[in-house]
């Protein structure tokens, strides 16, 4: 059996009471320093097969509902004009997109809550929107580890998110753990 390893950032998001074995579950804490830093020693402690990002996320792309897989992640708020565009890291170019090798959205991962409209998120395609999965996906790539990730839509990122995400946190943990048994 491979050994999963599960990296969220609270757990408000998912809770341990469906925990299968083989699972473990880690707290990364909230932003990309956080989740490199927790996602670092896991990997380092654990040694996973396969690491999964859950989390929450707000959606740029309105046709989006419950819970969504992400096949390829940038950072949104990597800002070095003029050495690099926006969402590009200077001097390494290998760091702009990440994919999971699976089917799904494109999620922006960025240090800040979203609570409105960005037009860079609409030109570059970016789906969903939440503050973890670039550091956890880079994290992988740099120890040779296959990830994946599983988003639980929250909310619009609109003036209304923070009411929304408030509301909603919770309900994409039953969804979860149906999916992790479908593809264990």
């Amino acid at each position: 059996m491979s050994r999963i390893l599960v990296l969220t950032a609270i757990e408000d998001e998912l809770g341990r009471a469906r925990l299968p074995d083989g699972v473990r579950v880690i707290y990364t804490g909230v932003g990309k320093i956080n989740a490199a830093s927790a996602a670092t020693l896991a990997l380092l402690t654990l040694h996973p097969d396969l690491v999964i990002n859950y989390g929450t996320a707000g959606k740029i792309n309105e046709t989006l509902r419950g819970l969504v897989e992400v096949s390829t992640v940038v950072q949104r708020d990597m800002m070095a004009m003029p050495l690099a565009p926006r969402g590009r890291t200077p001097f390494a170019p290998e760091l702009d997109l990440l994919t999971s090798g699976q089917s799904g959205v494109v999620c922006g991962t960025g240090d800040s809550f979203v609570t409105s409209s960005d037009p860079w998120l609409i030109e570059n395609n970016v789906d969903i929107v939440d503050m973890e999965l670039f550091a956890v996906a880079q994290v992988c790539r740099r120890h040779g580890l296959p990830w994946r990730a599983f988003k639980f839509i929250t909310d619009d990122a609109n003036d209304l998110a923070h009411q929304d995400w408030t509301a909603n946190v919770k309900d994409g943990e039953g969804l979860f753990w149906d999916t992790l048994d479908r593809i264990r």
